[in-house]
């Protein structure tokens, strides 16, 4: 086979394709401020606790030279907003706004469901970005759901690591669509699958280069995608050497973390990086050895995305990873379960779509009143008050937009508004009042308390204008 070139020191760290590292006194200033930030907060907090036993104008001094230390540091590197800066600040790391539905985001998060493997979809203002593709067999169901999706090229796709479960849908994706650059991690490995997958890359003239931390992926002047592994000195495991992205619009985040496991996980702390997130895709399709404790920390999830086949002979998700995740306090989604998983961002909230009906029509959803600007018929067949669920069933021929539609209880005490959500044809839903994690038949209020009156209780639907479109009472 040919050989593919590589980036050489002459031409810089890495190819231009890739984008290049940040320079060395920008990243530095980076982690100077995030050093000086987390120690900052600490004595913050410390003057809050104690500043009453102190002499208050030493105490005053104390918060201001803190306040003072961190933002020069955080606006000298131009890495920091204030809501960034207050959650140093104070330590705590304020959560994102997760809404029902969110017409004016542009940009959209698909984890893909491909069984045990993985594939994420990045759509950003018409740009594309894939993320492995799958496993061999699983290219043609990668292709079916990008083209869905209204996707005619790709920007850029990058292979995280070598293994079959991640490259080996790549044969039909790179023959379906042009491509702008591949990357990958550079490490090398024997099997047909990659070999042959180099063999193409190289057949179809596709620009092609190596990931390494510190880099960058341009793909949208407002997007930030941000390469953290792997290091410039591999590990020489094709997992711990995963390509490893952050990616960055406005105050919202994530981090795809590919087959990363303890000691990348390890690596990256190490190395000062920029970890928090709110949304993570769980390393190594939730292995015990990856997602440890001390990382999830440095995360901080909002939300943790699996990617995982059901009932796969590796048994993932495993358990003490699980564990590990629900401790983190982070909400949970497994393709398994809830088949793709769509997080759709404007840069300052968030709404999420789970199900393979639900995501297909993301890229252009309806807004909730043009897609039901004549009532369509629904009706609460089920409404426990003891259980506190209740079920609405569709007899419409097509699909109906639940989004933002709200179901409400006697006296409007309570309102619960529906997500980004999309209802069969002839299908149902069931609304539980507690927490868990949403489901193509399953929805959850997350709420702790009861709210149906065992007594007797009035549930009405109505739609996203206010229109009531059933009741059901009890």
């Amino acid at each position: 086979m040919t050989a593919l070139p590589r980036p050489t020191a002459a031409a810089g760290s890495r190819n231009a394709s890739a984008g290049q590292p940040e320079a060395s006194n920008t990243l530095s200033l980076r982690q100077f401020c995030d050093s000086i930030c987390r120690t900052q907060s600490t004595y913050y907090r410390a003057a809050i606790r104690y500043g009453r036993y102190m002499p208050p104008t030493a105490s005053r001094y104390l918060v201001c030279l803190a306040v003072s230390a961190c933002i020069l540091a955080c606006f000298a590197a131009g890495c920091a907003s204030p809501d960034d800066l207050l959650s140093r600040l104070t330590g705590q790391d304020s959560q994102p706004l997760i809404v029902s539905a969110l017409p004016g985001a542009d940009l959209h998060v698909h984890v893909i469901d491909v069984g045990q493997g993985d594939a994420i979809l990045i759509r950003f203002r018409g740009k594309a970005m894939l993320v492995d593709a799958g496993e061999i067999g699983k290219g043609e169901t990668v292709v079916a759901y990008l083209e869905e999706n209204d996707v005619e090229e790709l920007d850029v796709v990058v292979a995280t690591h070598a293994h079959s479960d991640h490259i080996g849908g790549m044969k039909e994706v790179l023959s379906a669509f042009p491509v702008g650059r591949f990357v990958d991690s550079g490490q090398p490995h024997t099997t047909r699958t990659y070999e042959n997958l180099l063999i193409q890359i190289d057949d179809l003239g596709i620009p092609y280069a190596v990931a390494e931390r510190g880099g960058t992926l341009d793909l949208d002047p407002d997007l930030r995608v941000e390469i953290l592994n792997p290091a410039r000195e591999p590990a020489g495991d094709l997992n711990e050497d995963s390509v490893v992205l952050k990616i960055t619009y406005g105050r919202i985040s994530f981090l795809l973390t590919g087959d990363a496991g303890f000691p990348a996980e390890e690596s990256m702390r190490a190395a000062g990086l920029g970890l928090d997130a709110d949304v993570l895709k769980v390393g190594h399709h939730g292995t015990r050895y990856a997602s440890s404790d001390e990382f999830l920390a440095a995360v901080s999830p909002a939300v943790s995305i699996i990617s995982v086949g059901e009932g796969n002979d590796y048994g993932h998700p495993h358990d003490e990873a699980m564990g590990r995740l629900q401790a983190a306090g982070s909400q949970i989604y497994r393709t398994d379960e809830a088949g793709t998983v769509v997080v759709a961002t404007d840069g300052k909230q968030m709404a999420i779509a789970t199900g393979a009906s639900t995501v297909t029509a993301t890229a252009a959803m309806p807004t909730p009143a043009a897609a039901n600007a004549t009532a369509p018929a629904l009706a609460i067949t089920g409404l426990d008050l003891e259980n506190e669920t209740f079920t609405i069933t569709s007899s419409e021929p097509e699909p109906v937009n639940l989004t933002a539609w709200t179901i409400t209880d006697e006296g409007t005490r309570n309102t619960y508004v529906f997500p980004l959500f999309i209802l069969d044809a002839g299908a149902d839903v069931t609304v539980h009042t507690g927490p868990g994690n949403d489901t193509a038949t399953d929805l959850y209020w997350g709420r702790e308390s009861p709210v149906w009156n065992n007594d007797g209780d009035l549930a009405t639907l109505a739609d996203a204008n206010g229109t009531i479109v059933a009741t059901r009472e009890r």
